[in-house]
């Protein structure tokens, strides 16, 4: 097999401007407008600019038209890769100005996907967070604590190590510590395994890594905001005074829910403004003096309140919250300049450690029952955040609440299927009318059946009512829809035919016994899946070095199926594959998880063989349900067996 070598580029000054993930998923945007319009102008790129995080909060399309045009007066002029790249540098020199910051060359290490500027105070946080969590892990042990005088973090994060420790902080086992290449000296290849690991475990946990910025660090927000949420916190009911309120608190982002149980607390001691964000709101530490003596009476001074510097407060107000065992991690300065993501993740601290809330209320039987059965969490658990990769401009953070208005639904049909969307028949939240919700949801359903998916007796009211089970299966059948385009537009492969299950599952039979082993599976659902030994021996047979066979066991043991399963898991990820799946998916043989595993390594490994130079780069096809997400052409009927 040959060996991978990543997005060239002929300039070597270009080169060096860009990380390999950085130059993946802009040639697969690059490509995506060629495809569409068979060549690319620089008139075509405002439209595509506009839409990436980098740039949505600094300009609009005609901002960014503007500033091409500038430096070339024919829009019309037909560009290559390398313009491409040149146009989103002459665009980005813009937006650090406009924002007054500088590259980062922090996320420019981490191979993050795009430059941000990042200040000294969350350096600092960031660090303290490190040395603190990571003080006694064997492999950085020896390089921490960090100093955030000096840029020891941003060279000890190259090697992708670091990253990926902080992901399993974030949430513990996220990924299989032995995939990580903890050599103390990696070659470029070792590292960029590093850091395709670690992507793609950052979409396993929720984090946007479409455009990454600062404020989507995996080890920062899924951390502190992990239980703000009914399941994790029933006690949250005490927010709302019935089960309707319930409902919406449901759909709340956690952001949110961190507000309304702020202004909770705060309205309970006659604090009267009300608290709308991290940063301004707070600035001069009132609310943060009165949240605390309504969680700590017994920690309370009268002098929080009485002094008139904001700083002085800013400095009680901490030693007041290392009282409840919050740590340190944020200055008095932060709170007075209003540090939003310091400011979010103290007041999640505090929650953490002292929420003040009851386990009495009414509406404590009601939130009990909202639990789902552990399949129908598992589904949901995964296309929530297979569509929170895709990178559409709403987050998902209750599957089953925040698809009802059918908006959703109809963001991810368009980037999938670009155009297939008729957006001015569609009502944008937030949507008041009940009727108004149905009608987006009728357009999903329509769209789906025009996709030929299994749709027989359903409707948009069967959406906004919420059924789980008719959401999970046209879900389903959109992701796999999907799965089956990516194979069918290797034309190398599929010479344009249709993709079918039985495809992928004579690929992966023939892939192993080509390598030498014998293992086979007969279906999706072949219960000897269980013990791993077959998706290890197809990952060795896809990259024969991937794997360390001294780490993998027979699968005899519950123990020993967990292991391997956890292992193929990260060992997936390692490789580019974006997926979505539980350890226990493998173990108990989920017949739709075990498809989505098999065809996303077979499209990882035929995308790998090429398909000559002109073709989509390898890694940003793997996962590009997650990073571009768009494919074309018709397919067959999604249904697969139940």
């Amino acid at each position: 097999m040959s060996s991978y070598q990543g997005v060239i580029v002929s300039d070597p000054w270009l080169q060096s401007q860009f990380t390999q993930v950085e130059l993946r998923t802009l040639k697969s945007k690059f490509i995506n407008v060629r495809t569409q319009h068979g060549r690319v102008t620089l008139g075509d790129l405002p439209p595509v600019f506009s839409k990436l995080k980098a740039f949505t909060e600094m300009f609009n399309e005609d901002e960014i038209k503007t500033v091409l045009g500038e430096s070339n007066s024919d829009m019309g002029e037909e560009i290559d890769f390398e313009g491409f790249l040149r146009a989103y540098l002459n665009l980005q020199t813009h937006a650090i100005e406009k924002s007054g910051g500088t590259k980062s060359s922090f996320l420019k290490a981490t191979t993050t996907t795009f430059h941000h500027a990042i200040n000294e105070s969350e350096k600092a946080s960031y660090v303290a967070h490190i040395n603190n969590y990571l003080a006694e892990d064997k492999f950085l042990k020896d390089f921490l604590p960090i100093d955030p005088a000096t840029d020891a973090l941003f060279d000890l994060a190259k090697n992708g190590v670091l990253l990926c420790k902080l992901i399993n902080v974030a949430v513990p086992g996220t990924i299989d510590e032995r995939a990580i290449n903890t050599k103390k000296v990696l070659n470029p290849w070792e590292r960029n395994e590093n850091h395709t690991l670690c992507l793609n475990s950052a979409k396993a946990i929720g984090c946007t890594v479409v455009n990454i910025g600062t404020q989507d660090l995996a080890e920062g927000r899924i951390q502190v905001l992990a239980d703000l949420n009914l399941k994790k916190t029933p006690q949250l009911v005490e927010l709302v005074d019935d089960s309707q309120d319930v409902e919406e608190l449901l759909s709340l982002a956690p952001e949110k829910v961190l507000l309304k149980w702020m202004n909770f607390h705060l309205k309970k001691v006659g604090y009267e403004k009300q608290v709308t964000n991290f940063s301004t709101d707070l600035k001069d530490g009132e609310a943060y003096a009165y949240l605390l003596n309504a969680l700590a009476p017994e920690h309370s001074t009268p002098s929080t309140l009485d002094t008139s510097d904001p700083t002085e407060r800013a400095n009680m107000v901490l030693q007041q919250a290392e009282k409840l065992e919050c740590k340190r991690f944020l200055t008095p300065k932060d709170i007075v300049e209003g540090s939003p993501n310091l400011n979010l993740a103290f007041v999640a601290q505090i929650f953490h450690n002292r929420n003040g809330l009851s386990t009495e209320s009414k509406n404590m039987s009601y939130a009990e029952m909202m639990t789902d059965d552990v399949e129908t969490s598992r589904e949901e658990r995964c296309f929530r955040l297979w569509i929170n990769s895709l990178g559409i401009s709403t987050y998902v953070n209750n599957l089953f609440e925040d698809v009802r208005n059918g908006w959703v639904m109809l963001e991810v049909l368009d980037k999938l299927f670009p155009g297939t969307v008729n957006w001015k028949q569609a009502n944008k939240p937030p949507i008041k009318m009940p009727f108004k919700k149905v009608e987006n949801c009728n357009q999903v359903i329509n769209i789906g059946k025009d996709l030929n998916f299994s749709l027989v007796n359903v409707a948009g009211n069967d959406v906004v009512a919420g059924n789980k089970k008719l959401i999970v299966a046209f879900l389903w059948q959109l992701m796999r829809f999907s799965m089956l385009q990516l194979l069918k537009n290797l034309r190398s492969y599929s010479h344009g035919k249709e993709i079918t299950d039985a495809d992928i599952l004579n690929w992966a039979n023939n892939k192993v016994k080509k390598s030498g082993r014998t293992t086979q599976m007969e279906s999706f659902k072949d219960k000897s899946l269980s013990n791993g030994v077959f998706f290890l021996e197809l990952l060795t047979a896809v990259e024969p070095r991937v794997v360390d066979w001294n780490l993998v066991t027979k699968g005899e043991t519950d123990e020993d199926k967990k292991s391997n399963a956890t292992y193929i898991i990260s060992v997936a990820r390692k490789i580019g594959c974006s997926i979505f799946l539980l350890p226990e998916d493998v173990i108990e043989v989920n017949q739709k998880m075990i498809l989505t595993l098999t065809a996303s390594i077979m499209y990882f490994c035929l995308q790998q063989q090429g398909e000559g130079p002109d073709d989509i780069d390898l890694a940003s096809e793997v996962s590009r349900l997650s990073i571009d997400g768009s494919v074309s052409d018709a397919a067959p009927s999604p249904q697969a067996e139940d």
